[in-house]
């Protein structure tokens, strides 16, 4: 595509993929008596914001790594925004993700039937969350990638208490604390680096913190990466995950299970390939991803509730993200970045499935469960295609994801390497236990061999209700999950539907392995060589006009000359102050 003969350049569609979902929160808050209108607002930004991050995709895969700058400020001192293949590709998955869900909440409509949240509250915050979201990936400085991460927290903390049980502020309550705390950590790491280098622009801090001596290099590493960690939930600060998540709504969690912990990891591949470049820590990270990888399956192992089981293994698999990182090869950063859209997608799947779970069986835990294969066909496919991708069977995308990683650890060839790639392998064959586990459970065994099934389960085993999707007459079940209402779906076409359309997504990477693989390699191709990034921000400051930080005496940023100084003069112009040559 001839990308220079479009009238526009698409790159100044960036500031939307955050701007329309700000503007659609405050549409809905203004329609928040109007609960169509909400859902109207809602699907029809996020089907925008898709629409933009596809274009962006492609864009990017064509022509590189672009910035804008908001209001023609030059960086360091305007917000520069960049775009490069794998920044593009998290705006897809995460809209696609966060268009999902969002449908399948509106099919639930949990908000007025089982009293999770008030609608009014439900449809604004979650268009911040998006947007809060869609900036991280995009933001080009330190502190506007910190913007980002509280923005969706801030709107995580009133999705994940919706409701107001005692077991979700509870829950919600150590969410909170966790997030302010490793929020505060990361501020300080800013201000620390600011201090050091006098920027917050992360193509400058790229430049002039090889200027540092190697212990402060070493003492600023470790505490962006404590910080990310904790939002990446990587052992041992993945503790708060599994309590957290599975107490909230099952759109919210599905959500939050398949983006909230990604942005973590995206943050931890910049600070790898932007901001630390020449300090190795490439052996801690190794045992961090070996630790994820086998502390959180085991605990997935011995779990009896469906969501419990999966925000472990959740955690787990975070650590073959890091053991990709951790490579810091050409090869580890595509099967990472490849694994990170593949377990987005797959994730959120699997818990929105937990959903129709129990809507249909009345509960998520495997020992009330049985018979679903039986009474839900469907649902049982829903459950079998992810669950299958996330144990890394082929061919599907997990085990395409999980070569790539043990192909990059056997060129490493170092001894960690190699443990990696056994953890990475044993995590594999565990994870399979553990969705086969609720397969038998669940799906596989008859309802009457469950423990304490719900009534409805049980009922729906008669003939005459096999096929049955509305209840009308539920009273009789004074002990079921649906005893106090007299007609409802327990699986909403809209629900099933979105689920399905998730499930087919996932799908998609197994079929397109080979140009998303292309994808991805030529996006780390250009984290590992280290410019791509970095000459985007130049430009973009380079295009700045002389009083918003632009070039005054001739003079451009470049590789060679990142802080813009003129060496006839040897005086900076004002847009080098952010930058050094190192």
């Amino acid at each position: 595509m001839n990308w220079d003969a479009l009238p526009f350049d698409v790159v100044s569609l960036t500031p939307l993929v955050v701007v329309l979902p700000i503007l659609g929160a405050g549409l809905t808050f203004v329609f928040q008596r109007s609960p169509r209108a909400q859902r109207f607002v809602s699907i029809t930004t996020l089907s925008l914001a898709l629409l933009i991050g596809f274009v962006l995709l492609l864009r990017s895969y064509s022509l590189g790594a672009a910035a804008v700058t908001m209001g023609g400020w030059a960086p360091p001192f305007g917000i520069t925004l960049v775009v490069d293949e794998f920044a593009a590709l998290m705006l897809v998955v995460s809209n696609v993700v966060s268009l999902a869900v969002l449908i399948y909440a509106t099919g639930q409509g949990y908000t007025d039937q089982n009293g999770d949240g008030p609608i009014s509250v439900f449809y604004p915050t979650y268009m911040f969350l998006v947007a809060g979201v869609s900036n991280a990936f995009i933001a080009g400085d330190l502190f506007n990638l910190y913007v980002g991460f509280e923005i969706f927290l801030t709107a995580s903390y009133v999705l994940i208490t919706l409701g107001g049980s005692a077991e979700r502020v509870r829950a919600g309550t150590t969410y909170v604390v966790v997030s302010v705390v490793s929020s505060m950590l990361f501020l300080i790491s800013i201000g620390v680096i600011y201090a050091a280098t006098g920027t917050v622009s992360m193509a400058d801090v790229s430049d002039k913190i090889a200027q540092l001596g190697p212990t402060t290099q070493t003492l600023l590493h470790l505490m962006v990466l404590i910080a990310f960690g904790v939002k990446a939930a990587v052992f041992p600060l993945s503790f708060w995950l599994p309590d957290s998540y599975p107490t909230a709504p099952a759109p919210v969690t599905a959500v939050f299970a398949g983006l909230l912990t990604k942005v973590g990891v995206y943050a931890i591949v910049r600070t790898e390939t932007l901001l630390f470049r020449d300090n190795d820590l490439s052996a801690l990270l190794m045992w961090v991803a070996v630790l994820t990888m086998i502390v959180g399956i085991l605990g997935a192992l011995v779990q009896t509730e469906i969501k419990r089981m999966l925000s472990f293994t959740l955690t787990s698999h975070i650590g073959y993200m890091v053991f990709g990182i951790a490579l810091g090869t050409q090869t580890g950063y595509a099967a990472a970045i490849y694994y990170v859209a593949h377990h987005i997608l797959v994730q959120t799947s699997l818990f929105m499935v937990v959903g129709l779970i129990e809507r249909r069986g009345g509960t998520s835990n495997i020992e009330r469960l049985g018979s679903l294969a039986k009474l839900a066909p469907f649902l049982a496919v829903l459950y079998f295609i992810p669950a299958m991708n996330l144990a890394g069977i082929p061919p599907f995308s997990g085990f395409i994801g999980k070569v790539g990683l043990v192909i990059g650890g056997v060129e490493d060839g170092t001894a960690m390497a190699w443990v990696n790639i056994a953890a990475s392998l044993l995590t594999s064959l565990l994870t399979l236990v553990a969705v086969a586990r609720v397969w038998n459970r669940a799906f596989w065994r008859r309802a009457e061999d469950a423990e304490d099934a719900d009534p409805m389960l049980l009922e729906a085993m008669n003939k005459k209700f096999r096929r049955v999707r509305t209840y009308e007459a539920v009273a009789q079940f004074p002990d079921s999950r649906y005893s106090d209402r007299g007609d409802v779906k327990v699986l909403p076409g809209i629900m099933v539907g979105s689920t399905a359309a998730l499930v087919c997504a996932s799908l998609s990477l197994t079929i397109f392995a080979g140009p998303l693989f292309q994808l991805t390699d030529k996006a780390s191709a250009a984290m590992v060589e280290g410019k791509e990034y970095r000459v985007a921000v130049y430009e973009a400051s380079n295009r700045a006009e002389p009083e918003r930080g632009g070039p005054t005496d001739g003079e451009r940023r470049t590789l060679e000359n990142p802080s813009g100084v003129s060496k006839s003069s040897g005086v900076s112009n004002p847009s080098g102050e952010g930058g050094a040559g190192k």
